[in-house]
């Protein structure tokens, strides 16, 4: 901590060096952000501790560095004197010595790790736009009459892809597009290459693809530009590049990714050899399906014959039934005719026994009772009605806020016709207005 030594003279403030450093620590942790930083590792040195202190250079500089335990365990590799690396740290002071240095959060090895960082930024970005969402992907077709293949007329991908499409599937047309699959230009060739074969309308299925190599090599099917083609392109596609462990954005983009090109060649073909057993087995299942069909057919014809009749005895049938059916329509309406007679007997009998002129008279006396007792139900009702009016009405009186103005009260409110409730609300000037019982007066403040 400053400390103030007696002096006859002005007082000065004095820092001991632990606070120099401290503070000098503090300032450069606060003021500067975490970097990335290139050079090249010496002076490695890796105590028992587990934590790694070397020095980063260049050609023209050199700083100090210290990774500890819990941040080192992350790399991947051993570092060592002469490595080129790419580190993630902050500035600090040690204050022991004074010395600055660097606090090192990451470390990878230079020019790969700057690719890699590039590749996952560029990920990152294509999948929030939804280039790799599974549901934009389209379904390849099962036996496509056109295949186009982007890629090195000159590699061996090209020959293994046609030499299993030759094999597997002859009947498949095949078109060629032969492009530059690494070095400068290659990206530009490539999704030249994909709108051209998706606008041409003649192929029903694209593989788009190279053989194995280094991330260096394959680094044009990584290219924003050729998964941008891919992703607008209307024709299906297989992205095939390098090997199996290889992954690319153009596989991430693609409608669906095949592990080599000769993978691709074969998802993208149909087995002759399996076709033709196909059909086989199909011709044999029809063959079998007709055979019972017409069986089935000839039983059903041998059954109509004998259910058909010679159409005399048919005719004989029809007559008696004909006959039936007239000695029942007969009886049926006799027994009817009596049923109805019955009936209208019934019917005379009562209306003998009511006469329309008395029964009249009775109707009537019923509804002038009916209707005075109506007339003296709805003069009460109305009574009733008046006094719970005249009720309510006083009651609604006694609560409203002009019954309140007859009292005496006034409601006061300001420009805003706010009702002001407390002498704290107003300002000295302000304009108020008081509601009275019969009016309304203006006033201002004092």
């Amino acid at each position: 901590m400053p400390s103030t030594p007696p002096s006859s003279g002005p007082q000065r403030s004095v820092l001991s060096v632990s606070d120099l450093n401290r503070e000098v620590k503090h300032l450069l942790e606060s003021s500067v952000p975490l970097l990335w930083i290139s050079g090249e590792i010496s002076n490695f040195a890796a105590p028992s501790s587990g934590h790694w202190y070397f020095t980063l250079k260049d050609s023209r500089a050199q700083v100090r560095c210290a990774m500890f335990r819990g941040r080192n365990r992350s790399v991947r590799f051993r570092p060592e004197n002469g490595r080129e690396v790419l580190i993630r740290a902050r500035v600090s002071l040690y204050e022991g010595r004074g010395e600055f240095q660097l606090i090192v959060e990451h470390m990878e090895e230079a020019g790969l790790g700057a690719l890699m960082r590039q590749l996952e930024v560029l990920k990152a970005r294509l999948q929030a736009e939804g280039l790799f969402d599974p549901a934009r992907k389209k379904p390849l077709p099962y036996l496509p009459a056109n295949i186009g293949i982007v890629t090195s007329p000159t590699g061996a991908a090209v020959r293994d892809m046609i030499q299993v499409l030759g094999r597997r599937y002859p009947a498949a047309d095949i078109e060629l597009w032969p492009v530059q699959v690494q070095g400068q230009g290659a990206a530009e060739q490539i999704a030249d290459a994909i709108r051209k074969a998706g606008r041409s309308g003649r192929h029903d299925l694209l593989i788009v693809g190279r053989g194995g190599g280094s991330l260096e090599d394959l680094w044009a099917f990584n290219e924003e530009i050729v998964a941008r083609a891919l992703a607008e392109c209307p024709v299906p596609t297989i992205s095939a590049v390098g090997h199996e462990t290889d992954t690319t954005i153009a596989d991430l983009v693609a409608d669906l990714r095949a592990p080599t090109p000769s993978a691709a060649a074969e998802i993208a073909s149909a087995n002759a050899a399996e076709l033709l057993a196909t059909f086989n087995e199909i011709r044999q299942r029809l063959h079998r399906g007709l055979q019972l069909q017409l069986r089935h057919l000839r039983q059903q014809v041998q059954l109509t014959g004998n259910r058909i009749r010679h159409p005399r005895e048919q005719l004989q049938n029809r007559a008696q039934r004909l006959d039936h059916l007239e000695l029942r329509l007969k009886g049926a309406m006799r027994q009817g005719q009596q049923n109805r007679r019955r009936q209208l007997q019934l019917v005379t009998s009562a209306f003998a026994h009511v006469h329309p002129e008395r029964e009249l008279r009775n109707r009537q006396q019923q509804l002038a009772s009916l209707n005075e007792r109506l007339q003296r139900d709805i003069r009460l009702q109305l009574e009733r009605r008046g006094e719970r009016l005249s009720h309510h009405a006083q009651l609604l009186h006694n609560v409203s806020p002009l019954a309140v103005l007859e009292r005496g009260y006034a409601i006061v409110r300001d420009e805003k016709q706010q009702v002001i409730k407390r002498a704290d609300a107003v300002r000295p000037g302000q304009r108020i207005y008081a509601k009275l019982a019969d009016g309304e007066l203006s006033a201002t403040v004092d």
